[in-house]
């Protein structure tokens, strides 16, 4: 266990501010939540790619990704799930440091471990979208087939079908990927990025 004594932080010349200027626009974090299936990857894509359009440096962050490297050792336990968050969290916090915008898509079923990303960045830096779709249409697509194994109990700990989904209180946007369109809710992340300054400096 390291000793916080014995660490200490360094402090270098080239700060957020600068390799914002250097971007030319605000860095932030576009946390995408949301049952399995309820488009938060497939949005999250589309809006990266009208960033890239608009020359805006970006990331990916994506949950089953992370887990195929980074979050290899971790399983779907209350204590994993939050580690798995906590660990994203410190990347996107990086990633913004970098003076990039990260858009990170994580199902992250419990308030209070969103709020602790929240907590690791500065006012207004992170987004929280709540990718709005109800159980039954995430059921109906299961892109992956992860609902059936659930149901058959192949899969434990399951969110929304062993394991809850806490729905965001006061999300900064809220997309209804019931009946909106990829193309549709990518627009309404873009808007709400002009319409708050986040795309220029």
């Amino acid at each position: 266990m390291n000793n916080p004594k014995n660490i200490f932080q360094h402090h270098f010349i080239v700060t957020k501010k600068a390799r914002q200027t250097l971007h030319k626009h605000k860095s932030c974090i576009l946390w995408f939540t949301g049952l399995s299936g309820s488009g938060k990857s497939t949005i999250a894509n589309a809006v990266e790619s009208k960033l890239h359009d608009l020359n805006i440096s970006t990331y990916i962050l994506d949950g089953d990704n992370l887990r195929k490297g980074l979050n290899q050792d971790l399983g779907f336990s209350v204590e994993d799930r939050k580690e798995n968050i906590r660990r994203a969290g410190e990347i996107a916090k990086l990633f913004v440091d970098c003076g990039i915008i990260v858009l990170a898509t994580f199902i992250s079923p419990y308030r209070s471990d969103r709020e602790t990303v929240r907590s690791k960045v500065d006012k207004d830096e992170l987004i929280e979208i709540y990718v709005d779709c109800t159980l039954e249409n995430c059921e109906a697509r299961d892109p992956k087939g992860l609902y059936k194994k659930a149901r058959k109990g192949e899969i434990k700990d399951f969110t929304g079908v062993s394991s809850p989904y806490e729905t965001p209180v006061n999300p900064e946007i809220v997309l209804d990927s019931n009946q909106c369109s990829v193309e549709e809710c990518a627009r309404q992340v873009i808007d709400f990025l002009k319409n708050n300054d986040y795309l220029s400096v």
